[in-house]
């Protein structure tokens, strides 16, 4: 019996995603007009530098806060282990998502199709911290609305 290696198992898990994901939000879904397009493709990488600037100061702090506070978060009526854990989780992930985000933005500059996958491996990070965290909306609509936007512009990445 062959066995295939988890590498390639993971990037043929991604490319079917990819591709049942391109079915429903660009063949199925109703299109962004063209102009809107490029518009955010020239404003995505400023956007995502801008942000990261504004946010970077705010998330060192939380993380550096959560690390002291959460032995205490059990005083303040936190009840079991995975609550704690779970904050701490979504701390992770965030954090993932964000140097994802920032090796990410040279190449949205360039238009690099290297930098789209960056962008489009952080949403899917999003996701799966959404459902650690057990926010339904947040899985949903902002999921999903990343990746509607993020399959929209993928053309004009090369």
């Amino acid at each position: 019996m062959a066995t295939s290696k988890p590498s390639s198992d993971f990037k043929s898990m991604i490319a079917q995603l990819e591709d049942k994901l391109e079915l429903y939000l660009v063949d199925k879904a109703p299109a962004i007009p063209k102009d809107w397009k490029e518009l955010l493709v020239k404003i995505t990488p400023w956007f995502l530098l801008v942000t990261m600037l504004m946010a970077l100061p705010l998330l060192l702090a939380a993380l550096g806060l959560t690390a002291i506070l959460a032995p205490f978060s059990f005083l303040g009526g936190a009840s079991g282990a995975f609550q704690g854990a779970g904050i701490s989780l979504t701390w992770v992930f965030t954090l993932i998502m964000v140097v994802i985000e920032a090796m990410a933005i040279p190449g949205l500059f360039k238009r690099a199709k290297s930098a789209w996958y960056l962008l489009f491996y952080a949403t899917l990070i999003g996701a799966v911290q959404n459902i650690i965290a057990f926010n339904i909306g947040g899985l949903v609509i902002g999921t999903l609305l990343s990746l509607y936007i993020l399959f929209q512009i993928k053309q004009y990445y090369k």
